[in-house]
């Protein structure tokens, strides 16, 4: 595991110490632009699932020191897996996992929906901290609609929108649900996300697969239909002309777009990304013949939102095998990569906790990683976002280790979102000093430009150069002993890369 941030540079300060007599080093011929190795581009994301503390806390009401003990634990892991990207759900149903003016304090946190922490703490603030300290983007993940779940134990908060707006509130079977045909709805997913936005230093706004709610069973076990009478009745008397299925499509689309306009006019950096379930339609593509139709039942058209350029980055639910008939993972994923017309960023989500459950014979570590690889050589599909965290902590079959050791043995950073970006990073400030037994270190700061996020950090030793990926917020690096010289460049939060600087360092 690589050690935490404030850990890394201490040696280099006491190096810099050590050296404080020494001249420092003038910097060098700058090596061929051509030679000087670039960092790999690749997301590498985790949801970090809250409701029904599938991933965190390990239950409701922990004592804060213990809930906070265990979310730290979470990004020691994502670290040490050299993750860069963690998806962390904040708004289960209707309530929040943050100090929030807007929805009650989630009871997955604390045992009962409405009561604050025991000490005065945000989950929010510290996971974004945390995450940042480590050189990791943050998003906060949000469910748009839906209002309780069955697994709850506690009675809606005073402040939970099913008490304070039950006009807009449906019960349908075992949920209740936050009616999409509703103006009110819509205004308040969207107040409540662009708070999070305004308020935190979030990387991105995260929004699932659950739309419309997918279909519960009457006691004969037909579907039942979503009760939206009195939103489709209005609509019908102001003059709507669209049909049913295409007005409920419609509800959906607006707060879509909506979200996507008025997350980047809140803050333009901060990138919106959308989950949803991993096929469009049954016979899309021809091969994929069997298959739930979120098109039809969730009326979610993810397809359109995709060609439309909605959205900064799509992550569609591929929780299938490789080799499976009828719904495989790179047939999937070939569909989609097609259907990206504006180019977008496209992050597959992978099943990966299908390694200890699901299926009675459960996954491989060799399925996931080979799903990474897949993913890998599609040109279009640059990274992959893992349900969930748990696969790591339970690490069946030694998928953590293998992935560690393989696929992501480098660090890599997230994909540059170009069409968000207004500037880049300037030429990092460079200097080297080097202590008495001749060790070099290189001290880092920003140039000008955006300000930096990441520095990607190359050293040339023995004929060859090494790649590395720290977060800005490291003043100093120590390059691998032997280092003839070295070649920085910095990174702001978008991904956007500023030009090189370059040390020669000589002989120790």
């Amino acid at each position: 595991m690589r050690p935490s941030a404030a850990l890394r540079w201490i040696p280099a300060l006491a190096a810099l110490a050590l050296a404080a007599a020494c001249a420092t080093l003038p910097a060098g011929p700058s090596p061929a632009a051509e030679a000087v190795p670039a960092p790999r581009r690749e997301l590498r994301g985790v949801w970090v699932a809250t409701v029904a503390n599938i991933d965190w806390p390990s239950r409701p009401g922990l004592p804060t020191d213990s809930a906070r003990a265990e979310l730290l634990a979470i990004f020691d892991r994502a670290e040490a897996l050299h993750l860069n990207a963690v998806i962390f759900q904040v708004r289960p149903h209707g309530d929040a996992l943050y100090r929030s003016g807007l929805e009650p304090w989630s009871e997955y946190l604390t045992g009962a929906q409405g009561r604050a922490p025991d000490v005065d703490w945000d989950p929010l603030e510290f996971a974004v901290t945390e995450a940042h300290r480590r050189g990791m983007e943050l998003h906060a993940w949000f469910n748009p609609y839906r209002a309780s779940h069955p697994i709850a134990k506690t009675p809606p908060a005073a402040t939970h929108i099913s008490r304070t707006h039950p006009e807009v509130v449906r019960q349908y079977g075992r949920y209740l649900w936050m009616d999409p045909g509703e103006p009110l709805v819509r205004e308040h997913t969207l107040r409540v996300i662009l708070d999070v936005v305004r308020r935190y230093d979030v990387d991105g706004v995260h929004i699932d697969d659950y739309f419309y709610p997918y279909p519960e069973k009457d006691s004969a076990g037909a579907n039942l239909d979503f009760p939206d009478e009195p939103s489709w009745t209005r609509y019908r008397a102001a003059g709507g002309r669209l049909a049913r299925d295409d007005w409920r499509r419609e509800n959906v689309n607006q707060l879509v777009r909506q979200l996507d306009h008025e997350i980047h006019r809140a803050k333009p950096w901060v990138k919106f990304g959308i989950s949803p379930f991993g096929i469009w339609r049954p016979g899309y593509p021809p091969q994929i013949v069997t298959s739930f139709d979120q098109y039809a039942m969730l009326y979610a058209d993810a397809r359109k939102w995709l060609r439309e350029g909605w959205g900064d980055y799509h992550s569609p639910q591929l929780y299938w095998p490789i080799a499976r008939t009828g719904q495989s993972y790179p047939v999937l994923l070939d569909w989609w990569v097609r259907q990206n017309v504006h180019g977008r960023h496209l992050w597959p989500g992978n099943f990966t906790s299908r390694t200890f459950e699901g299926d009675p014979v459960p996954w491989t570590a060799n399925e996931i990683i080979g799903q990474v690889y897949v993913t890998r050589g599609r040109p279009g599909a640059t990274g992959n976002i893992h349900f969930s965290m748990k696969a790591f902590a339970l690490d069946r079959d030694s998928l953590s280790e293998r992935l560690a050791r393989e696929a992501y043995r480098d660090h890599a950073l997230p994909p540059a979102t170009p069409w968000l970006a207004h500037g880049r990073p300037g030429r990092p400030l460079l200097a080297a000093t080097r202590d008495s037994a001749g060790a070099a270190a290189v001290t880092l700061r920003a140039g000008g430009g955006t300000a930096p996020t990441w520095w990607a950090v190359r050293a040339h030793a023995a004929g060859r150069w090494t790649v590395d990926v720290l977060p800005a917020a490291r003043a100093a690096w120590t390059p691998p002993a032997g280092a003839d010289r070295v070649a920085v460049s910095a990174v702001d939060r978008l991904g956007m890369e500023g030009p090189l600087a370059t040390l020669q360092l000589g002989a120790p």
